[in-house]
Order: structure tokens, then sequence, then C-alpha cells
């Protein structure tokens, strides 16, 4: 389990869980889950847009990703949101239905970029998933005061003088970014589990941002180590294994939610009556 191409596995799993669980933090907390699911499900158009003309897979992915999240945020400005989100999904989606007619040879390399092969990943990609992960936490860290602010206070936000647009934009920017890095070595049902399931199950447990973000990149980690161990020993795809206990963490979240409003009633309750 720990030697060969395993190695690459559990390496590549660390990295793509701590930009997961980091970006995640955001998406959940900014109530963008809709967005995490289309910047990295339309990105397969670049992907197969890539393979179609004979570039790198991973031009594609950073153009369309961007495109994407681009579209999104100006579509958004002035509409619903989840109007420009689906309008954007629905039509890279139709670009890459249209790339993959033009050449059904690379069908088979499109299709793992949807679901992923991260037990298959080489040793030259690790450098370049590496790159993009350091610079995508490096662009968080650039951002991360005004777009928490953004995020949590946004009235307080625009008062400090922060545009909501231009902070959008950086957001999506970084989604993009995270698409691009994961989507070639785990797919993109995967990184959106990971975007989604623990970060959601961190904000269960505490209402802190920092404290959220940490716990939510501990959770994505454990995720994804449990997933590799377990479909290793099984056979089963990483894709199931990281969905059904993104799934598990968000529940117990909710249920230790649950159980300390439980508690925090009860002592209200109570005070009176020793009064």
């Amino acid at each position: 389990m720990f030697s060969g191409f395993m190695v690459n596995a559990w390496i590549v799993a660390t990295i793509v869980a701590v930009v997961g669980g980091a970006i995640g933090s955001f998406v959940v907390l900014r109530g963008a889950a809709f967005v995490a699911h289309a910047v990295p499900q339309g990105s397969f158009a670049g992907a197969a847009a890539a393979s179609l003309i004979g570039v790198n897979v991973l031009i594609g992915l950073g153009v369309f990703s961007l495109g994407a999240a681009l579209g999104i945020g100006l579509l958004g400005r002035r509409g619903r949101h989840d109007v420009a989100t689906a309008l954007t999904l629905v039509f890279m989606l139709g670009l890459g239905a249209l790339f993959l007619s033009f050449s059904a040879e690379n069908a088979n390399e499109i299709y793992s970029l949807l679901f992923g092969e991260v037990l298959g990943v080489s040793a030259n990609q690790l450098a370049p998933t590496l790159a993009l992960a350091i610079a995508c936490l490096a662009a968080l860290g650039v951002v991360y005061r005004p777009l928490l602010l953004s995020s949590v206070l946004p009235e307080a936000g625009q008062a400090k003088g922060i545009s909501p647009f231009a902070i959008e934009l950086c957001f999506l920017a970084l989604v993009a970014l995270a698409t691009t890095m994961t989507v070639p070595v785990v797919g993109t049902a995967l990184i959106f589990s990971l975007m989604i399931g623990p970060p959601a199950a961190a904000r269960a447990f505490t209402a802190r941002p920092p404290v959220a973000l940490a716990l939510s990149v501990a959770f994505a980690v454990a995720v994804a180590w449990a997933a590799i161990a377990l479909s290793f020993q099984t056979n089963w795809p990483v894709g199931f294994f990281v969905g059904t206990l993104s799934a598990a963490a968000y529940a117990s979240g909710r249920v230790w939610a649950a159980w300390r409003t439980r508690s925090g009633a009860r002592v209200m309750r109570a005070q009176p009556a020793t009064a």
C-alpha cells in the first residue's frame, strides 16, 4: 500500500485534499456549491479541445476553467447567480460533447478526467501538481482577508472599499486554478466532493472561519487517505469512498451541531429552576 505507484497516489491525494479543503472552505462560506460543481464539470470541454488540437491538457483545462469562472462572474453580476452558473455549465458541457464527437479515440482519456485515476498517477505529474497547488494557496493567502470579510460581512467589506464584483472574480479564479490543478489527477467528481463535504462538516463543528478552514483541510486529508486505503483493499473506485466519507463527515457534523444545540437549550431551561 505504501510502495511503488501507491506513493504517488498518497502524495497527490494529500496535495489535492489540502487545496480542496482550503478553497472549499470559502465555497461553503459563500454558498457557492453550484459553482464548485459547474467549473470542474465544464472544464472537461477544455481537455477535449486540447486533445483534439494536440496540446497539453493542462492548457485546455486552464483556459476553459478560467473562461467558465469569468463567464459565471460576468453573467451573474446583473442577473441571478444560479442561472448564470447553470447556463455556463450547459454551454461548456455542450462544447465538450461537440469536441468529443470530432475525436472519439480520446473518449477514454476524457472519461478519466471526469472520474479520476488517482491510483494511476505517474511521477511526472507530481511536480506540476505541486507547483499549481503552491500557486493556488499563495493566491488564497494574498486575498484571504478581503475574501473572508466579503464572505462573512459583505456590507463591512464594501465600507472598507472592497469591491464585491472584484472579490467574486478573485474567488472564481481560485476555483478555476484549483480545478486546473486537480482534475488531471483526481477527476471532477472527486475534487467536487472534497470541496463540499469536508468544508461543510467543518462549518457544522465551528462557526469561526479560521478554525473551520483548518478543520476543513484536516477532514479533506483524512477523507482522501481513508478513501485510498479502502480502494486499495477492496478494489472499488476511489471516488465512491471519497463521496461516501465526505457525506458521512457532514452527517457527523450535523449530528454534533444538533446535540450541541439541544445541550445548550437544556442548560438554558435549567438555569431559572436553579436560581
